[in-house]
């Protein structure tokens, strides 16, 4: 069996950032997968399933509601890894296009307080499974470390 495209990027040398994973055709429409790698694989312990899940409720209303966006937003959520998110979005697009998109998200994160949107035995089938102070910080620091001044080669998968 072939090797798919996501198993062929350096995970020894790829760092924190937003990348392109892959672009896809729907009929007309560009389809593009982006790799939101939060921590460095293989070099740095990977996020836990209660701050990815919340993240991930975060995320994923956030962005579906975001007035600009919403309506462009397919899909978020988190690799199997956990070591970040794939965010999915109608358009031919490049990662510079998402960064003002994406530092609001983060912020967002970092700074809400409350009820986590959907987190509830009605809504979720893992309801419990939450650390929202964890996923301040986790949200925090990404924006910090990497979104705040990110640097050229954080935007395309090392060679």
């Amino acid at each position: 069996m072939e090797k798919i495209a996501s198993f062929t990027v350096n995970h020894l040398a790829l760092l924190p950032g937003v990348y392109v994973s892959r672009k896809d055709q729907v009929g007309a429409e560009t389809i593009t997968t982006f790799d939101i790698r939060m921590t460095r694989p293989n070099f740095e312990p990977v996020m836990n399933t209660a701050e990815v899940h919340t993240i991930e409720h975060l995320g994923a209303t956030f962005l579906r509601n975001h007035p600009v966006f919403g309506n462009k937003i397919i899909y978020f959520g988190p690799m199997g890894c956990r070591t970040g998110f794939y965010l999915v979005m109608a358009g031919d697009l490049k990662s510079e296009d998402i960064l003002p998109l994406l530092r609001e998200l983060f912020i967002f994160m970092r700074d809400f307080r409350g009820e986590v949107p959907g987190a509830a035995a009605k809504d979720c089938g893992n309801y419990l499974d939450m650390n929202l102070p964890m996923a301040n910080y986790l949200a925090e620091r990404f924006y910090r470390e990497v979104l705040e001044n990110i640097s050229p080669d954080r935007l395309v998968y090392p060679e």
